[in-house]
């Protein structure tokens, strides 16, 4: 197979299957010269306005803009920024009517012009090859540039991905359709600014050839291009028969080179690449001027504007502003329509703001414009299938849209559909089948949407779930790692394993834990029924220690009395004074009393105290109650006054009484146990009863 610059150089123009000959109706518009018309007071800028994602907000109600400042950002080729189209404060972003069929709302930014259409900085340059051809690129982007001959699909990332792959350059100057007439009147009042935008575009892609392709009704194009020329041979026009739809892009190639875009496929798969001469030309703004992409030429046009034309339109500008501008009268019987007749759609509010894809107006009257014949069934008559120029089998294609069976409508190749509308134009049963084949698309793109979303939330999702086990297993690893090299540092210290070790602690606590619980949770059932918890094990753990310490005490005691008793005893073997008794039974009395009153009882279990006390007191060998201790040492008292009443005169000023006293007293200063108490008594016990003994023998005597 030739290739396709081979083709093209053989100077050949081939025919496309299908097409029509419709009336141009271009006279009515194309014979001023372009023109301005005065700004709105309140624009109405869409946040998108190409094909692609809205780009991230930067502005916010109350800023103040200037013509040409960003307003929104993009994060990717597919994503374009917009630009302020005026000078004027920000008054609202949010909904508002879209130029769009179904009469919805998209959102916009509002902007009170202030009257001043003041530019923000700009830097323009007089020589773009002194940049290279990625900040070319960059430039294109940054300016929100995006195909101006009805497709919008954003200007950089097409020649992104074109580039390195491009021989043949197409500028597509044919304007197939009728009544539009924009791209007529720019080649012909703007044919240099072209130019320079056809040469940016073949410095940066580097084809082998590049080719403006007119059709033979706009000869006036022709002249001024050629003039813009000067006679240089880097850039050829070629004109081609007049010829619906001829300006389509796969169309367009086959006519210059006789070869089919595969479908599915791009135009640089062949090594062609095409762009409109709008969009070069606001190439050309862009890189030399510094001027982003807020105004294009839009033709108004139909009966019903008296003052047809062409005319330099901004961005956000509410299309019954231009209306009104050119003399359109409001009737309610004619729809305005947004393009041509062929691929044009009716708008349902004319209050909805002019987007990049706006290239005509056009309102007829009567003349030009009968209200839609009745749907009628297919005949099957196959004029529609003869009239396709994408080859297509419109017939079939109709019957899946309604049946909305989207496998067959994929399958008989409907994404090819250029929707160029002369199936319908020529259907005697007038079935507007072109709104079937965009409706079809439409649920076709839905239905791959949300499919791809669930796709990427599904990888998402997967892609999260590795991670985190990923991530599990280096937590695992660098605790068995770090485990690994402890133990090591334990065996080469001779030290215990801190897992085992660990192990067994929590082994511990879980067994402390339950028994504890299992404490808790005992419970007893009172005489009324009410559950009460069980405390016979906590109380029987405390008298433990109770007892416990008590035999602690004794022993101390024992060790102490011991200890202090024997010298007494060997000091005071002598005594016969009653009067010393006495103190001493006072003393235990006291003691015995405080022991009493404390309610302390002092259990005669230990075997040593008993054995003490049968040495010490014959009466009472086993005695340890403090209270009868007192018991004793009242009897003592009263052989005592006994004894002192029988001729025996007690004196107050003996120094070894009150020697004896004082020095029983200060051993044992604070003494409050009952059982030094009961110790004590006995002593006295017997000292009484020694005293009486001595009384007696001396009475005898």
């Amino acid at each position: 197979m030739a290739d396709v610059l081979t083709r093209f150089n053989s100077g050949k123009l081939w025919e496309f299957d299908g097409g029509i000959h419709p009336p141009d109706m271009k006279s009515q518009s194309n014979g001023t010269p372009i023109r301005t018309l005065p700004l709105p007071d309140d624009f109405y800028v869409p946040l998108k306005q190409h094909a692609g994602t809205a780009g991230n907000l930067l502005v916010k109600p109350g800023d103040r803009v200037l013509k040409g400042q960003p307003l929104t950002q993009g994060d990717g080729w597919r994503t374009l920024p917009i630009h302020a189209p005026t000078s004027g404060t920000v008054i609202a972003v949010g909904p508002y009517v879209a130029a769009h069929p179904s009469g919805l709302t998209e959102t916009c930014v509002h902007i009170q012009a202030d009257g001043l259409d003041q530019w923000r900085p700009q830097m323009p340059i007089e020589d773009f090859f002194t940049q290279t051809r990625e900040q070319l690129i960059e430039k294109i982007y940054q300016a929100g540039i995006a195909g101006l001959g009805g497709a919008v699909f954003p200007t950089a990332a097409k020649i992104h991905s074109a580039e390195k792959q491009v021989k043949l350059l197409i500028i597509n100057g044919a304007e197939c359709e009728p009544y539009i007439t924009c791209d007529d009147r720019l080649m012909r009042d703007y044919a240099g600014e072209i130019i320079e935008g056809v040469r940016i575009l073949r410095y940066i892609l580097r084809p082998e050839k590049v080719v403006i392709a007119i059709e033979d009704n706009k000869l006036e194009a022709v002249s001024a291009l050629e003039r813009a020329l000067h006679g240089a041979n880097d850039i050829e026009i070629r004109v081609i028969p007049t010829k619906y739809p001829s300006g389509a892009a796969k169309q367009l190639i086959q006519v210059l080179t006789g070869m089919e875009v595969p479908s599915g496929q791009r135009s640089y798969s062949i090594g062609v690449l095409m762009q409109n001469v709008g969009t070069a030309f606001a190439i050309k703004r862009a890189v030399l001027d510094d001027e982003p992409l807020i105004e294009r030429v839009v033709t108004l046009t139909g009966d019903k504007i008296p003052n047809k034309g062409n005319y330099w339109a901004r961005f956000g500008t509410p299309i019954s502003h231009l209306l009104r501008e050119t003399g359109y009268q409001y009737d309610d019987r004619f729809p305005v329509f947004m393009g041509g007749p062929m691929m044009g759609v009716i708008l349902p509010d004319l209050n909805a703001p002019m987007t990049k894809v706006a290239n005509c107006l056009l309102a007829p009257d009567h003349f030009e414009y009968a209200p839609p014949e009745q749907e009628k069934s297919c005949i099957r008559c196959s004029a529609c299938s003869d009239a396709c120029p994408v080859k297509l089998m419109p017939q079939q294609l109709y019957w899946f849209a309604r049946s909305e069976n989207h496998e067959k409508s994929e399958e008989y190749s409907l994404k090819d559909c250029i929707e160029c509308g002369v199936c319908a134009y020529v259907c005697p049963s007038h079935i507007p089948l072109i709104q079937y084949f965009r409706q079809e698309k439409a649920k076709i793109w839905e239905i791959k949407h949300k499919a791809k979303l669930a796709e990427e939330a599904k990888i998402r999702f997967e892609q999260r779930q590795a991670r985190l086990e990923r991530e599990e297993q280096e937590r695992k690893a660098r605790s068995q790692r770090a485990a690994a090299a402890r133990r090591e540092e334990l065996a080469q210290q001779k030290g215990v394993d801190p897992v085992a070790a660990a192990l067994e602690r929590l082994k511990a606590k879980k067994a402390e834990s339950a028994e504890n619980a299992q404490i808790e949770q005992k419970t007893l059932i009172d005489e009324k029924g009410h559950i009460q918890p069980d405390n016979s094990d906590i109380m029987a753990q405390r008298k433990a220690r109770r007892l416990a310490r008590q035999a602690e005490t004794v022993a101390s005691a024992e060790s102490a009395t011991a200890q202090s008793a024997v010298p007494i005893s060997d000091e005071k073997s002598a005594e016969t004074d009653p009067r010393k008794a006495t103190i001493a039974a006072a003393i235990a009395r006291s003691k015995a009393k405080k022991a009493v009153q404390r309610g302390e009882l002092v259990t005669s279990t230990e075997p040593e105290t008993a054995q003490s006390a049968v040495q010490i007191s014959d009466e009472h060998p086993a005695e340890t109650d403090p209270r009868k201790a007192a018991i004793a040492a009242a009897l003592a008292r009263a052989k005592a006054k006994k004894a002192a009443q029988q001729g025996e005169t007690v004196t107050s000023a003996e120094p070894a009484t009150d020697q004896s006293a004082v020095q029983i007293s200060d051993e044992n200063p604070a003494e409050t146990d009952p059982r030094k108490a009961a110790i004590a008594a006995a002593l006295a016990r017997a000292k009484a009863k020694k005293a009486a003994q001595q009384v007696q023998q001396n009475e005898q005597d």
